[in-house]
């Protein structure tokens, strides 16, 4: 083949470059992420579905190029807004009992999409959401989850009724979601201090000798709801519920 008819065969394996329009955004640039994002959003914790990242960020990078940061920016928060609304709304609808474990599957499933997602538009929060808007898009994310499904009045609530009880709830679960809360915002600390205090460190002050008393009086209601409610004996050499008896007698 002469050198002409290789070029001209290299220049036909070339994909076609196509600029970024309002037509072709909607049509062919946007859909591809947004099928990314929400596959993102809809994964299990510890679960990576594979996703050509390089592919994503190429197709932003693109659009930011071509002045299209604006547009997308609005795309991906209306999107991931209107995701999370749909995650309220079935937590609305969650048993009392099941709240909780509900509530803390769906804080560590965003923040595990958060990750993937902002490493998809980092050249978008590089180049537009930091310089333009004054802000982060990992916060701006986590904003919006604050807003539509941590901040409400139900999570509290349980979180409030079930702290109150030993063994209410999983401790694992309770500590995740109190960590959890407070990394989205730390004022949520204000509703419930001495909970929070259990798992934030230095959240409180310093306990001084006055308060002494209050904590022992506290520590004995504790052990004596262990033994009318929960069934626990005094006993110091085994940790048994009454009506038990020991192994091979």
């Amino acid at each position: 083949m002469s050198t002409e008819g290789v070029q001209e065969n290299l220049v036909q394996r070339q994909p076609r470059v196509i600029s970024v329009n309002d037509e072709n955004y909607s049509a062919i640039y946007w859909p591809k992420l947004e099928s990314a994002i929400l596959l993102i959003l809809q994964q299990n914790p510890g679960q990576f579905i594979p996703i050509s990242y390089e592919e994503m960020y190429s197709t932003v990078y693109k659009c930011v190029c071509q002045q299209y940061a604006e547009k997308m920016y609005s795309s991906l928060i209306g999107l991931v807004s209107s995701y999370l609304r749909s995650v309220s709304e079935e937590l609305q609808v969650t048993p009392r009992e099941a709240y909780l474990e509900k509530f803390n599957f769906v804080l560590a499933q965003f923040f595990q999409a958060v990750s993937g997602i902002v490493a998809i538009f980092s050249y978008m929060n590089r180049f537009y959401v930091t310089p333009k808007l004054q802000t982060d898009l990992n916060k701006e994310l986590c904003r919006i989850f604050t807003s539509i499904v941590a901040d409400n009045g139900i999570l509290f609530a349980i979180i409030e009724e079930v702290s109150s009880r030993p063994f209410g709830v999983d401790p694992q679960i309770l500590m995740s979601i109190v960590k959890g809360l407070y990394s989205l915002n730390p004022e949520f600390s204000r509703r419930n201090p001495v909970l929070f205090a259990r798992f934030i460190p230095n959240l409180l002050p310093p306990t001084h000798s006055d308060q002494l008393p209050t904590l022992i009086q506290e520590d004995r209601l504790l052990q004596e709801n262990l033994v009318t409610s929960q069934g626990f004996t005094r006993e110091d050499n085994v940790r048994k519920r009454r009506g038990e008896d020991f192994q091979g007698r």
